[in-house]
Formats: structure tokens, C-alpha cells, sequence
């Protein structure tokens, strides 16, 4: 009993403690005010929008095993004699940076566990980044008021190959040092500074002797603080901008409807956090990945046989395999047209064009409207056509740089097959492209025919004269509603031969976008609903 009562004061006094707290912070700062919008925040409940969760709880995942393999891991690259447990490779001359990593693999408790989580958590991240864009550029999330959200997630996209680039290389393994061998090589293929910017890099010729402790720190330090800030600012767009939401009876441009953050949203989230640490534990306890022991250490005169990167980076080595040999020498300088083309041009305008893409739809488009209801991606057949062909680009590019593998598994020829990659890599983009917009127009169709005849039933019948068919019911006000609230921009009227070059490319690209549509059969009232819908909501002066 008396036990019960201390008990009893302590918690009383420990309650009256946090409380007293709680109040000096809520008076110097707006702890209450900005706890309570945040616990109000609406998150929509659809499947799509947790891609991004997975990609910040596996950047959790890389934050917390990396930090435990730093405790372990030696990035000098001075070299001495392997005494460890590995003993096929006792006895051999190694660095400390691949020594520190067997010693991390063999002799740590659980570092294995944790290096091959790290390697898989990093795989997911940036996997799961770069589903998420997709799913963003699809469903039109990046037009305004989020163009500067989706360029934080591009620099989030390519700070995570950065980074990856550089964990990957750490080991110095002979599979990694491969790697930096072909890197080393792209660098010099930068006309005029690339030979300046090696010897700065490596420290002198490769491999040098501080290219290692350096990625190092950029690994562990510079970008990890780039990344935590770039997501702690995304998250806060996020809430701030709100979400983007599917149309559906009760959502409109001018609010979001969902669950709010707590208890609901909270709960499952949490629920996602640990499903995806769970997932990742085990997929690194059953999968082996990056056996380093299996490789050897790297040396300079060496190279790994059926050496491959990892799949972010692959359509870098695909296209480098792809390009022809090309060089000039110009004053003195040669200038290796067939690496710089494909690993340092291509991967540049590939970012530039994600950058710039928000602007370059809203001028074709004219519009300066705020969106909120994401598009469904049958309804913008040309944005959707452009989406996939970058898709077959980036896999056949990715396949190419496994050209010698497959032409050793199918025995086929890597000379014939590198010429199918090099067809493939033109042909196919356009082939997707044409294949997308006809069956996203294909979709518009059969959308407008379910609205006019209703969605068939499975009966069929047949009348006296012999004469077979299929019946049909309305479909549901929740699927009406879903087909007739969309949001597509009419195309831009010419201005006429006389006007400036500029407004008649803007009109052509217009015309280009959206002149191939399938109106849906709606009557006035209907049509008036949907304006309403699609409003945007700074013309209304409606605000969240």
C-alpha cells in the first residue's frame, strides 16, 4: 500500500513536471498552435502516396546501420598484409579499407547483418525515389504550387546516386575499384579540365592514395546532411502545399479530404515503418549481396570478370558500351567523344530536362491554375507516352550494360547483340511512345462508352429472331463521378504566320499535347459541376 502511494507522487509530480515544461516551451514558442494544425493535416488514404514513406523509413534504415558500420570501418588506403578470418585470403596484401570491411563481415557480431541491410536499404531508397517520381509525374502532382518540390525531389534523386556511388566504392574490392576505374576515365573525358580534375580527385594518377578517405567523407558527412536537409524541407512543403488527392464524390480542387495524422494516419504509418525495417532485415539475412571476400582486393592491373554496377548507375555503363568509337584531337587535346557523350552529356541532360520539365508543360500548356486533383494518366496520352519511352530508354540502356552477360547466357554474339541495343535504344522510345498515347486514347474511349451504355452486366440474351445481346446496368454515381472530373487543357489557338517564332512553337507544342482527346458525354448541369470542381482555388480566394 505504501509502495502504491509513492508510486502515485512520483508520477503525480512527474506529470506536473512535463506539464510546467511544456508550458515554458508552448510560451516562447507556438508548440500548441502548431501541434494542433499538424494533428489535423488530412493524408489521403490511396496506396500511391505511401511510395515516398518507403523511401524516407529505408533512408532511416541507411542512417542507423551506416552509423554502426562507421564504428568499424577503416577508409585508409595504406596497405599491409591480411591476418583475419578469411583465410583464403590470408597472407595477401590489402588496404585497410577492404581489411576493415572483412573484419566488419567476419569478425563483427551482426556486421554482415548490417552491411548487407545498408547495401539492400539503399537499393530500396533510391528504387523507391524513383517510383515515387514516377508516380508524381503520371498523376501531373509536379504543376503548381509544388514545381519547387519536385525539383527538391530530383536533387533528392540524385544526391541518393551520389551517394550510393560512394558506398559502393568504399570496400575497394576488385569489383568497386572497377568501378572507379571507369569513373576515373569519365573524368578524364571532360574536354580540357578532366585531366586537372583527376589529379585532384585521386591525389595524382590512379588509383592515388585519398580518393577512398575522401568518398568517405562525402558519404558519411556532406551528402547524408544534404539529404536530411532536403527531406526535412520536403516533408515541410508537403504539409504546407497539402496533398495531392484522387477525384472522387467530395474532393475537389479547393480542399483535401482524408485521414487525419493522428490516430489514423500515425498508426499506419508506423505500421509501414516496421513492415519495411522487417522486410529489409530479412531479405538481408536470406540474399547475399556484394560478397567482397568472393572478389579480392583491387589492383590496378586487374579487372573483374562480368563486372556490373549497381542498377541506378547501369544505364551509364549501357550507354558507354553503346556508343561508337569516337575521338578528335584538337590543339594537342584528345577529346573521347564516346565516353563523354554517354556518362557525362547524357546523365547531365537527363537532370535538366527533369528540372525544367514543370515549366517547359505549364508554357505549352498556358496555364497558371493551382492543381490539386491528380490527373489520371489515360487523360494525358502525350505526357504519359513521354513518361514510358523514358522508361524503355532508361531499361534498354540498363540491359546493354549487361550485354557480354547475356550474350554468354544465349550465346549469341556480343558484336550482333550490342547492334539490336543500339536500334533498340532509338526505336524503342518511339515505339513506346506511339503504343501509350493510342492505348491511353483506347482507355478514354472505353471510359466514354461505359459512361453512355453503363457497364455490361455478364448476361447475353437473344430474341426471337436469332438475334444476340449483352445487357447493361449504370454504373455508380462514385465511378461517374471518377470518369467526368478531369482536368485536360484545350489546345492553343494559332496566332497567325505574323506572329513571333516563339508564340507559334508554344501553339504547335499545345496542339501537339492535347489535340488527340476523348470528350466524355456529359449534359450542361454536369459540366457545370465539373468547372466547379476543378476551380482553382486562388481564383475563389478558398483557402485550407
Amino acid at each position: 500500500m505504501l509502495f502504491r502511494k509513492r508510486m502515485a507522487r512520483l508520477e503525480a509530480r512527474a506529470r506536473q513536471a512535463a506539464f510546467t515544461g511544456y508550458v515554458g516551451v508552448d510560451r516562447r514558442a507556438p508548440v500548441s498552435e502548431a501541434a494542433q494544425q499538424l494533428m489535423r493535416k488530412a493524408f489521403p488514404d490511396h496506396w500511391s502516396f505511401l511510395l515516398g514513406e518507403i523511401a524516407l523509413y529505408s533512408f532511416i534504415v541507411l542512417v542507423v546501420t551506416g552509423s554502426y558500420l562507421t564504428l568499424f570501418f577503416d577508409p585508409s588506403m595504406s596497405e599491409g598484409a591480411y591476418h583475419g578470418s578469411y583465410v583464403p585470403l590470408q597472407g595477401l596484401q590489402v588496404t585497410k579499407a577492404y581489411e576493415s570491411t572483412l573484419h566488419i563481415s567476419f569478425d563483427v557480431r551482426g556486421g554482415l547483418l548490417i552491411r548487407q541491410m545498408h547495401h539492400w536499404a539503399a537499393l530500396v531508397f533510391v528504387a523507391a525515389i524513383g517510383v515515387h517520381m514516377l508516380r508524381v509525374f503520371f498523376t501531373g502532382a509536379f504543376r503548381r504550387p509544388r514545381e519547387l518540390n519536385w525539383m527538391a525531389g530530383v536533387t533528392l534523386f540524385l544526391l541518393a546516386l551520389l551517394e550510393g556511388f560512394c558506398g559502393y566504392s568504399l570496400p575497394d574490392d576488385l569489383l568497386s575499384g572497377t568501378g572507379l576505374r571507369t569513373a576515373n576515365t569519365i573524368v578524364l573525358s571532360i574536354p580540357i579540365v578532366g585531366t586537372y580534375l583527376s589529379y585532384f580527385l585521386w591525389g595524382g594518377t590512379f588509383p592515388g592514395h585519398v580518393l577512398i578517405p575522401r568518398l568517405y567523407i562525402v558519404h558519411v558527412l556532406f551528402v547524408p546532411g544534404l539529404l536530411i536537409a532536403l527531406i526535412s524541407a520536403h516533408l515541410v512543403l508537403v504539409v504546407y502545399l497539402k496533398h495531392t488527392q484522387w477525384s472522387a464524390p467530395g474532393k475537389t480542387n479547393r480542399n483535401v479530404v482524408g485521414q487525419p495524422m493522428f490516430p489514423q494516419f500515425t498508426a499506419k504509418s508506423s505500421g509501414l515503418c516496421l513492415m519495411v525495417f522487417g522486410v529489409i532485415t530479412a531479405l538481408s539475412g536470406v540474399a547475399q549481396i556484394n560478397p567482397v571476400w568472393a572478389y579480392g582486393p583491387y589492383r590496378a592491373d586487374q579487372s573483374s570478370t562480368g563486372s556490373q554496377p549497381d542498377w541506378y548507375v547501369g544505364f551509364l555503363e549501357g550507354a558507354l558500351r553503346l556508343m561508337p568509337r569516337w575521338e578528335n584531337t584538337v590543339a594537342g587535346h584528345t577529346i573521347m567523344w564516346n565516353v563523354f557523350l554517354p556518362a557525362v552529356a547524357l546523365p547531365a541532360l537527363l537532370f535538366v530536362v527533369l528540372y525544367l520539365y514543370p515549366y517547359f508543360e505549364k508554357w505549352v500548356t498556358g496555364d497558371l491554375m493551382e492543381h490539386h486533383l491528380c490527373d489520371r494518366p489515360r487523360d494525358r496520352p502525350t505526357r504519359t507516352g513521354l513518361g514510358v519511352a523514358a522508361i524503355v530508354f532508361y531499361a534498354v540502356l540498363l540491359m546493354a550494360g549487361g550485354n557480354d552477360v547475356i550474350a554468354a547466357g544465349f550465346r549469341i554474339s556480343v558484336e550482333a547483340l550490342t547492334w539490336i541495343f543500339r536500334v533498340a535504344v532509338i526505336a524503342g522510345p518511339a515505339l513506346a511512345f506511339m503504343t501509350t498515347k493510342r492505348v491511353c486514347l483506347a482507355l478514354q474511349a472505353h471510359d466514354r462508352r461505359v459512361l453512355e451504355e453503363g457497364e455490361e452486366t455478364g448476361n447475353v440474351s437473344q430474341n426471337v429472331n436469332g438475334g444476340i445481346s449483352d445487357s447493361h446496368r449504370p454504373i455508380d454515381a462514385k465511378r461517374r463521378y471518377r470518369l467526368l472530373v478531369r482536368d485536360i487543357p484545350h489546345p492553343l489557338e494559332h496566332p497567325g504566320e505574323r506572329a513571333p517564332r516563339r508564340r507559334r512553337l508554344r501553339a504547335r507544342l499545345s496542339n501537339w499535347y492535347y489535340r488527340d482527346r476523348v470528350d466524355m458525354p456529359a449534359t450542361t448541369e454536369e459540366r457545370l459541376q465539373i468547372s466547379g470542381k476543378t476551380l482553382d482555388p486562388v481564383a475563389t480566394g478558398e483557402q485550407e
